[in-house]
Protein backbone atom coordinates (compact mmCIF):
# COMPACT_ATOMS: atom_id res chain seq x y z
CA UNK A 1 0.00 0.00 0.00
CA UNK A 2 2.79 2.63 1.09
CA UNK A 3 4.96 1.44 -2.20
CA UNK A 4 1.98 2.17 -4.35
CA UNK A 5 1.31 5.50 -2.60
CA UNK A 6 4.97 6.27 -3.60
CA UNK A 7 5.18 4.67 -6.97
CA UNK A 8 2.54 7.37 -8.36
CA UNK A 9 5.40 10.25 -7.66
CA UNK A 10 8.57 9.87 -9.06
CA UNK A 11 11.10 11.22 -7.06
CA UNK A 12 12.38 15.26 -8.21
CA UNK A 13 16.27 14.84 -7.30
CA UNK A 14 19.50 15.38 -8.07
CA UNK A 15 23.03 14.95 -7.46
CA UNK A 16 24.87 18.12 -7.86
CA UNK A 17 28.96 17.53 -7.46
CA UNK A 18 30.28 21.32 -7.44
CA UNK A 19 28.25 23.34 -4.83
CA UNK A 20 28.43 25.56 -1.46
CA UNK A 21 26.37 25.26 1.11
CA UNK A 22 26.30 27.72 3.95
CA UNK A 23 24.57 27.63 7.45
CA UNK A 24 24.47 31.32 8.92
CA UNK A 25 23.15 31.08 12.81
CA UNK A 26 22.25 34.35 14.79
CA UNK A 27 24.05 34.40 17.78
CA UNK A 28 22.73 35.67 21.00
CA UNK A 29 19.16 34.74 19.84
CA UNK A 30 17.93 31.89 22.23
CA UNK A 31 18.49 34.62 25.32
CA UNK A 32 17.09 37.60 23.23
CA UNK A 33 14.19 35.87 22.26
CA UNK A 34 13.21 34.32 25.43
CA UNK A 35 12.59 38.43 27.07
CA UNK A 36 10.67 39.25 23.59
CA UNK A 37 7.31 39.29 22.74
CA UNK A 38 6.26 37.10 19.69
CA UNK A 39 5.58 39.45 17.49
CA UNK A 40 8.98 41.38 18.25
CA UNK A 41 10.53 37.75 17.59
CA UNK A 42 8.92 37.52 14.24
CA UNK A 43 10.03 40.90 13.28
CA UNK A 44 13.41 40.77 13.93
CA UNK A 45 13.78 37.40 12.07
CA UNK A 46 11.55 38.75 8.86
CA UNK A 47 13.44 41.94 8.81
CA UNK A 48 16.86 39.81 8.34
CA UNK A 49 15.78 37.07 6.52
CA UNK A 50 14.15 39.55 3.98
CA UNK A 51 17.37 41.58 3.92
CA UNK A 52 19.52 38.33 3.30
CA UNK A 53 16.82 36.85 0.60
CA UNK A 54 17.60 40.48 -1.32
CA UNK A 55 21.34 39.59 -1.14
CA UNK A 56 21.12 36.25 -1.83
CA UNK A 57 18.58 36.78 -5.51
CA UNK A 58 21.33 39.44 -6.56
CA UNK A 59 23.99 37.40 -5.79
CA UNK A 60 22.48 33.87 -7.30
CA UNK A 61 22.07 32.14 -4.38
CA UNK A 62 19.46 29.80 -3.50
CA UNK A 63 17.93 29.90 -0.15
CA UNK A 64 17.02 26.71 1.13
CA UNK A 65 15.32 26.84 4.50
CA UNK A 66 15.48 28.87 7.28
CA UNK A 67 15.32 26.59 10.39
CA UNK A 68 14.54 28.69 13.31
CA UNK A 69 17.48 31.21 13.71
CA UNK A 70 19.71 29.36 10.89
CA UNK A 71 19.73 30.85 7.40
CA UNK A 72 20.32 27.69 4.69
CA UNK A 73 21.42 28.75 1.18
CA UNK A 74 23.23 26.70 -1.29
CA UNK A 75 25.37 27.78 -4.68
CA UNK A 76 26.04 25.88 -8.24
CA UNK A 77 22.64 24.52 -7.80
CA UNK A 78 19.81 23.96 -10.28
CA UNK A 79 22.02 25.31 -12.37
CA UNK A 80 25.76 24.61 -12.23
CA UNK A 81 28.51 28.12 -11.31
CA UNK A 82 31.82 27.81 -11.84
CA UNK A 83 32.74 30.52 -9.03
CA UNK A 84 30.04 28.90 -6.46
CA UNK A 85 32.34 29.05 -4.04
CA UNK A 86 33.45 32.87 -4.38
CA UNK A 87 29.46 33.78 -4.96
CA UNK A 88 29.00 32.06 -1.44
CA UNK A 89 31.60 33.92 0.32
CA UNK A 90 30.80 37.34 -0.77
CA UNK A 91 27.57 36.75 0.21
CA UNK A 92 28.35 35.71 3.34
CA UNK A 93 30.52 38.88 4.17
CA UNK A 94 27.77 40.87 2.81
CA UNK A 95 25.18 39.31 4.95
CA UNK A 96 27.11 39.62 8.35
CA UNK A 97 27.69 43.48 7.44
CA UNK A 98 23.79 43.37 6.93
CA UNK A 99 22.92 42.23 9.95
CA UNK A 100 25.12 44.25 12.11
CA UNK A 101 23.13 47.21 9.76
CA UNK A 102 19.92 45.96 10.71
CA UNK A 103 19.87 44.91 14.59
CA UNK A 104 21.43 48.22 14.92
CA UNK A 105 18.61 49.86 13.37
CA UNK A 106 16.27 47.77 15.05
CA UNK A 107 17.57 48.52 18.43
CA UNK A 108 14.92 51.45 18.68
CA UNK A 109 12.24 49.62 18.56
CA UNK A 110 13.41 46.25 20.11
CA UNK A 111 15.66 47.25 22.78
CA UNK A 112 18.98 47.98 23.09
CA UNK A 113 20.33 44.45 23.36
CA UNK A 114 19.08 43.89 19.51
CA UNK A 115 22.08 45.32 18.56
CA UNK A 116 24.52 42.90 20.47
CA UNK A 117 23.20 39.84 17.69
CA UNK A 118 25.56 38.88 15.15
CA UNK A 119 26.35 35.66 13.41
CA UNK A 120 28.50 32.57 12.99
CA UNK A 121 28.63 31.35 9.74
CA UNK A 122 29.93 28.03 7.97
CA UNK A 123 30.61 26.97 4.38
CA UNK A 124 31.38 24.01 2.80
CA UNK A 125 32.13 23.11 -1.05
CA UNK A 126 31.02 19.63 -2.46
CA UNK A 127 28.41 17.43 -3.72
CA UNK A 128 24.87 17.47 -2.57
CA UNK A 129 22.27 15.32 -3.11
CA UNK A 130 19.24 18.02 -3.66
CA UNK A 131 15.43 17.68 -4.28
CA UNK A 132 11.85 17.83 -3.29
CA UNK A 133 10.79 15.35 -0.27
CA UNK A 134 7.25 14.92 -1.38
CA UNK A 135 4.43 14.71 0.96
CA UNK A 136 1.80 16.59 2.77
CA UNK A 137 4.31 19.60 3.02
CA UNK A 138 6.59 19.25 0.24
CA UNK A 139 9.64 21.06 0.09
CA UNK A 140 13.18 21.31 -1.44
CA UNK A 141 16.44 20.13 0.53
CA UNK A 142 19.72 19.28 0.60
CA UNK A 143 21.41 16.15 1.88
CA UNK A 144 25.22 14.53 2.24
CA UNK A 145 28.38 15.47 3.83
CA UNK A 146 28.58 19.06 2.24
CA UNK A 147 25.77 19.84 4.16
CA UNK A 148 26.97 18.27 7.33
CA UNK A 149 30.07 19.73 7.11
CA UNK A 150 28.63 23.57 6.70
CA UNK A 151 26.77 22.96 9.66
CA UNK A 152 29.24 21.67 12.00
CA UNK A 153 31.86 24.61 10.58
CA UNK A 154 29.07 27.01 11.66
CA UNK A 155 28.69 25.55 15.18
CA UNK A 156 31.65 25.46 16.41
CA UNK A 157 33.07 28.32 14.69
CA UNK A 158 33.53 31.67 16.27
CA UNK A 159 30.51 34.62 16.27
CA UNK A 160 31.14 37.47 13.97
CA UNK A 161 33.50 35.12 11.65
CA UNK A 162 32.90 33.14 8.33
CA UNK A 163 34.08 29.99 9.03
CA UNK A 164 35.82 27.81 5.28
CA UNK A 165 35.99 24.44 5.01
CA UNK A 166 39.15 23.39 3.49
CA UNK A 167 37.92 22.41 0.57
CA UNK A 168 35.54 25.98 0.14
CA UNK A 169 39.70 27.67 0.96
CA UNK A 170 40.81 25.36 -1.79
CA UNK A 171 38.45 27.25 -4.39
CA UNK A 172 38.68 30.29 -3.10
CA UNK A 173 42.82 30.02 -3.99
CA UNK A 174 41.94 28.67 -7.16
Amino acid sequence: EISEEFSLNKPIADLFPHTTVLFADIVGFTAWSSERAPEDVFVLLQTIYHSFDKIAKRRGVFKVETIGDCYVAVTGLPDPQPDHAVRMTKFARECMTKMTEVTKKLEVSLGPDTGDLCLRLGLNSGPVTAGVLQGEKSRFQLFGDTVNTASRMESTGEMNRVHLSKSTADLLIE
